[in-house]
């Protein structure tokens, strides 16, 4: 009941408040990326949702235009020459994912779940099948944001992913929700090149 019906309702709340609340923020955002680097103020990109349907997710642009394509920036040979000033900032305190708000809106994405993996993730993506985290919306927040994030290795990101979805409840939600709060103020588990 929780997971298929109320999840969704509370993620619609949540993300139209958030986008209501966050609006000014939301602007002076994207009127100091505009202005600080060229290029466009939000970074589309395909990732793979529920069921391994790719969408594109939303963020706010924190590297060079001149970066690598679907590549993810801890690949990259030395991915700080393309990270902006102001996208240091952004990534160290998450809020170039504000944007996924709207992914949330309109249901590519729920507020908690696994987070969306890139497509060519292949190692990631095929240990999330076999634990069945493919089977959930990919979250903003989940738990292994709050179990390491940039730092741990794919098996156990895959199999924190993995513990969630078969243990989905709303208390389970609300819990990882404030915990990501405490996780972004101390920056735990952030590396420089994420994401």
């Amino acid at each position: 009941m929780y997971q298929n019906y109320i999840k969704r309702m509370i993620d619609f709340i949540m993300a139209l408040i958030g986008i209501i609340i966050l609006s000014p923020i939301l602007l002076i955002l994207s009127i100091i990326i505009k202005v600080t680097s060229p290029g466009p103020i939000l970074f589309k990109q395909n990732r793979v949702g529920k069921d391994n349907v790719e969408f594109k997710i939303l963020k706010f642009r924190t590297m060079r235009i001149d970066t690598p394509k679907d590549c993810p920036t801890h690949l990259l040979d030395n991915p700080d020459q393309y990270i902006t000033r102001v996208g240091k900032f952004l990534r160290k305190t998450s809020l170039d994912e504000l944007p996924q708000l709207w992914n949330i809106l309109i249901g590519d994405m729920a507020i908690i779940g696994p987070r969306p993996s890139l497509p060519n993730q292949y190692d990631l993506n095929d240990l999330r099948d076999k634990n069945g985290a493919s089977k959930v919306k990919p979250g903003l927040t989940g738990l292994a944001q709050v179990s390491g994030r940039d730092e741990l290795e794919i098996d156990i990101k895959a199999a924190l992913d993995g513990q969630y979805v078969k243990n989905i409840t709303f208390i389970g939600d609300l819990k990882l929700f404030f915990k990501t709060f405490i996780s972004v103020l101390k920056s735990d588990g952030v590396k420089e090149g994420k994401k």
